[in-house]
């Protein structure tokens, strides 16, 4: 704007205008060199080299006071010129002329000399019309006051810019002298490593502090030493300089604990018993790490990745280990092909909310434990929610009223596994193996046990309401009270299987296999019988003999409503006894004569 028109905002309210000696505009040219060289640029940075060069630096008090007196230097130049112009105006050959009249302008810092006039007069600019903008009258009578005061603001806004770079340079000078001395700090602790090789004890204050420093190379130095260390009680220093490093560690020792464990395996076919003690305890040292991080920093290590890690029990020798993570949050935590055999879990969380604080949304932390070895561990009480757990090794673990809703469990293996009381509601086990497993009054309600083998399980009281157990295999199985109302078992096989009191109301069982099984006081009303092969199949026990009864009742003539109104008709190896028992329960059957 003051190249194209002579004027700012600031100069249009005070009715002044900067021309050029012909009365023209100022152009880009000279205005860069008024304003940004001899108004500014010059004065400030005479200031900034003197305050430099005469030791004043760095008090920012002398660089205001030299940027003050720079500025007034320049404005005083007006009383040693003629035409009263200021220093920059001379250098950029420029003027200060009334926007109205034309003539120089009489302002206080501009005293007008009579003797001027007859200069000032052949400046002329052609006169604009009022644009009718008008600031408070005070400011209009007092111009020399609010120009003061903007060449304050602007003074101040560059003296803010200088001050901020100084800060800036110091900050970075400080931050080179501490990084200088956490250099010399570590490299004379690695020194004093050194030195002290024969010395445990000073060895082991050197491991600790450098657990303690904030140097990046710490952390991998540590790690390297607890792969090479003979020393035990050292091993224990290292293990414990690496937990007070906090989550960080983790990815180090992972590494170094999937490269033990490998040298401990290679060790089992060959070497010698020290070599694999040593190993042994090295391994150990890792595993000890590692738990106390997820333990203590329990809250910063969400999302960890601790796959193929091996935290299994060891019970032998001095390297003896058991992973404890009681009532911890393990939310998020990837524990993918890891080995936590024997481990304890009770309570623990392996499913939690994000960010945003909620369960079930897009960003919950859930935890990864697919192919992971969970060998009778006991996780009671633990917190799953939709964890996945994709051929999971679950043999003999104890799940004992374990939160489990969508968990992801296909292929798993939860053979002689306890899970009394366990909500796995929704749960997917498609081909999952529960041989032997105990699941009394578990809730598998809308569950997908598709194909999966549930041979001799126990599961009394047990819920598989509304689930789909197409083909899943119950051979020898005690179902006791368990109820499989609206359930899909179609070529499901529940041979010999216990299924007293069972509720299979509105079941599917199409071409389902009950050979030999106990369905005594079962309740059979809405089932679809099609193709269900009936084979030696117990359908009714004996009512219980009264005290003053000589005889028991017969078997036929025991009443219920279990079988009233169900269809036989396609059903397979019916023997007579048990179609005259259907018949004689309300039971539909083509050779019913009472139908």
């Amino acid at each position: 704007m003051l190249a194209r028109t002579g004027q700012t905002l600031p100069k249009r309210w005070f009715e002044i205008r900067v021309v050029t000696a012909l009365g023209t505009s100022p152009g880009w040219r000279k205005t860069l060199v008024r304003e940004g060289f001899a108004k500014w640029g010059l004065p400030m940075g005479t200031a900034y080299l003197v305050w430099y060069l005469t030791g004043a630096f760095p008090s920012l008090a002398i660089l205001l006071a030299l940027s003050g007196l720079a500025l007034l230097g320049d404005i005083s130049l007006i009383r040693f010129h003629k035409l009263r112009r200021t220093g920059h105006d001379r250098l950029g050959d420029t003027f200060v002329v009334d926007a109205r009249s034309g003539q120089l302008d009489s302002n206080p810092f501009n005293f007008f000399d009579p003797q001027t006039q007859a200069f000032a007069a052949a400046i002329v600019t052609t006169h604009k019309k009022s644009e009718g903008f008008h600031l408070w009258p005070w400011i209009r009578k007092n111009p020399g006051m609010t120009l003061l005061t903007i060449t304050g603001v602007g003074l101040v806004s560059v003296l803010g810019t200088i001050f901020g770079t100084q800060v800036y340079i110091q900050n970075q000078a400080n931050s080179r002298e501490f990084k200088q001395q956490d250099n010399d700090m570590f490299l004379a602790l690695v020194n004093k490593l050194s030195v002290t090789s024969t010395k445990p004890q000073q060895r082991r204050v050197a491991v600790l502090a450098l657990g303690s420093t904030k140097d990046p190379r710490a952390i991998p130095l540590l790690v390297n030493l607890l792969g090479q260390e003979n020393e035990p009680s050292i091993l224990d220093g290292i293990q414990q300089s690496l937990v007070s490093a906090g989550p960080t560690v983790i990815p180090e020792l992972r590494h170094l604990n999937q490269a033990l464990k490998n040298d401990l395996d290679s060790l089992s076919y060959g070497g010698n018993s020290q070599e694999q003690l040593l190993v042994s305890l090295r391994l150990r040292a890792t595993q000890k790490a590692i738990a106390k991080v997820l333990k203590v920093y329990g809250a910063s290590v969400k999302e960890a990745d601790l796959s193929g890690v091996d935290l299994g029990q060891r019970t032998s020798g001095p390297a003896s280990f058991t992973l404890i993570l009681e009532n911890t949050d393990l939310s998020g935590v990837k524990f993918r092909g890891a080995i936590l055999n024997q481990s304890s879990f009770k309570n623990s969380r392996f499913y939690g909310p994000g960010k945003d604080n909620r369960l079930g949304t897009f960003d919950d932390l859930i935890a990864d434990l697919s192919g992971a070895n969970l060998i009778e561990t006991n996780l009671t009480g633990a917190v799953f929610g939709p964890v996945v757990m994709k051929r999971a090794d679950l043999f003999r673990a104890i799940l004992n009223k374990a939160k489990m809703p969508d968990s992801i469990l296909t292929e798993a293996n939860l053979s002689s596994a306890k899970l009394i009381e366990t909500d796995l509601q929704r749960a997917n086990l498609t081909a999952a193996s529960l041989t032997g497993a105990d699941l009394g009054s578990a809730n598998l309600s809308e569950a997908s046990l598709r194909r999966a083998n549930l041979s001799k399980v126990k599961a009394e009281g047990a819920s598989f309401q509304s689930s789909n157990l197409m083909e899943s295999n119950w051979q020898g199985a005690n179902l006791s009270g368990a109820n499989f109302s609206r359930t899909n078992l179609r070529k499901a096989d529940l041979s010999l299987a216990q299924l007293t009191n069972v509720n299979f109301r509105n079941a599917q069982l199409q071409n389902a296999n009950l050979r030999n099984a106990d369905l005594s006081l079962a309740d059979l009303r809405g089932a679809n019988l099609s193709g269900t092969d009936f084979k030696g199949a117990k359908l009714v026990t004996p009512k219980p003999a009264q005290l003053d009864q000589f005889l028991a009742s017969p078997l036929d003539t025991f009443k219920s409503d279990h079988l009233r109104a169900v269809n036989f008709n396609f059903a397979k190896n019916l023997d007579p006894n048990q179609i005259n028992y259907i018949c004689k329960q309300g039971g539909i059957h083509e050779q019913c004569t009472n139908n």
